[in-house]
């Protein structure tokens, strides 16, 4: 019968646990949806500047590519090809985001990026195959995208922490500290390699 009891009680404490976690879990998102009614043009911003960050990730993994078999050096095209991977992870990071802040993906076409891109391409139009001079104008192009990222996820960082998505603004972060590491590393590569032995 002890047993019994026993076994009872730690079942019932259990069952506590599991809706005291459950109740701890919907105040939050009751804390957050209150906090976002609190801020309607912040959090309108917010979601619009995440569509505009999700479509400039999509489009800037397609442009990587081009830019990793235009690069002349096997440094620069391995740090392109990596950032690709990186990039990926971003599209899925911010997938994420959506969910937790209940918005459905959407991407909004990134006039910012757009252009980056363009100037990219026409970088590998107008510079000889092979040479150095390429590889610096390659860099340069792909750390204005690294600078507008680095931007823009630091304002959704901030953003994230004022509507009190705490989960958002953390996978946000990671993705900023990434970019920064992105753009460091491509400062090296270009001090190291190519400056130096630019035509």
């Amino acid at each position: 019968m002890e047993k019994k009891s026993t076994t009872t009680r730690n079942s019932g404490l259990a069952s506590n646990a599991t809706k005291e976690t459950a109740s701890q879990t919907n105040k939050k998102a009751n804390t957050q949806d209150q906090e976002s009614n609190n801020h309607p043009k912040l959090q309108e911003f917010f979601v619009d500047s995440l569509k505009d960050i999700y479509w400039a990730e999509k489009h800037l993994v397609k442009a990587l590519g081009k830019l990793q078999k235009a690069a002349t050096t096997d440094e620069l095209k391995n740090a392109f090809g990596e950032h690709q991977s990186q990039t990926e992870e971003h599209v899925t990071r911010l997938e994420q985001v959506f969910e937790i802040v209940g918005e459905k993906a959407v991407a909004k076409k990134c006039e910012a990026m757009d252009g980056i891109t363009k100037e990219a391409d026409s970088i590998v139009e107008e510079t000889e195959e092979d040479t150095y001079t390429r590889d610096v104008a390659l860099i340069m192009a792909a750390q204005k995208a690294e600078h507008y990222e680095i931007a823009t996820y630091g304002t959704l960082v901030q953003l994230a922490k004022v509507l009190q998505y705490d989960d958002a603004a953390e996978l946000l972060n990671q993705t900023l500290e990434e970019e920064k590491e992105t753009d460091q590393k491509l400062t090296d590569i270009a001090e190291s390699n190519i400056n130096n032995e630019a035509e």
